[in-house]
């Protein structure tokens, strides 16, 4: 896929391998730049992170979207304090709208309850992140973050092929073991040509909030090691922060300011795939 595709395979002359997998975006959806967020395990705070790029991004001025391909565990909507249930048109259905103004689809937002369990095969879950994509009336969208779930299975391979993903971030923790897990997602991207744009480093250190000295709770960094590995260009760090934790819980976290910690990565997006 060429820097300048517009992701509209129906007038595109060129034959780049992309045009039978892709599947066709909602007429009703105009969504310039779709990023995956991804992490080889589970547990590394990837759904926090997506949550805080796309509200970054919103605070910056752009229209964002997160699109929760993780079915069986979603945690979208309750970060951003989304608990209404979708409802559609002719058109097909119309997501969520966060109090900031990010749009969301998640599967607990079609649920009777968000604690009932989705206990579905994968071919379904693979068609459900599908039609997340076809089915939604996205509307105008600079932005979407693609909550992936962990590892590389059904669902990440199904975003790869079937949404035009942009990019990806990979978010991982500080452990050494963490590392073989990261270069798994990561070859997984080079295998569908798609470029890693950011290495997210969460619960990287605590910081004394009397003193101000930094400890690395879970051992060594090995965020630098890692991007130069695997060439990426942007990679930043994520403390161990109660704020964090309580506004994800509470549905509050558009109000943390993650600029501290992301402008990095958020600018490295901008300059790369710019909506303007």
């Amino acid at each position: 896929m060429s820097e300048e595709c517009n992701h509209d395979c129906a007038s595109c002359g060129e034959d780049c391998g992309e045009r039978s997998l892709l599947a066709q975006a909602n007429p009703e959806s105009h969504v310039k730049k779709v990023i995956g967020v991804v992490s080889g395990k589970g547990g590394v705070g990837k759904s926090m992170v997506t949550s805080l790029l796309a509200c970054a991004m919103q605070k910056k001025g752009y229209q964002a979207a997160v699109l929760d391909a993780d079915i069986t565990g979603p945690s979208i909507p309750r970060m951003f304090g989304v608990s209404y249930k979708v409802v559609g048109n002719e058109n097909g259905l119309i997501p969520a709208t966060a109090e900031n103004g990010t749009r969301i689809m998640s599967v607990n937002l079609l649920l009777p309850n968000e604690t009932d369990p989705v206990v579905w095969r994968g071919p379904i879950i693979a068609n459900t992140v599908k039609q997340f994509w076809t089915d939604v009336c996205w509307g105008e969208i600079d932005y979407m973050f693609v909550d992936m779930p962990p590892g590389t299975g059904d669902v990440p391979l199904t975003v790869f092929q079937s949404l035009p993903i942009d990019g990806i971030i990979v978010v991982t923790s500080p452990q050494e073991l963490v590392g073989m897990i990261v270069e798994k997602a990561v070859k997984m991207a080079g295998m569908t040509k798609t470029p890693v744009l950011g290495l997210v480093e969460n619960m990287a250190y605590f910081e004394c909030p009397s003193c101000h000295e930094k400890h690395q709770i879970f051992g060594s960094s090995h965020i630098d090691e890692l991007a130069a590995k695997h060439d990426i260009q942007t990679a930043v760090q994520l403390p161990i922060n109660p704020a964090l934790a309580a506004a994800s819980d509470n549905g509050k976290i558009a109000e943390i300011d993650a600029s501290a910690w992301l402008d990095e990565l958020t600018a490295f997006i901008e300059a790369k795939h710019s909506t303007k």
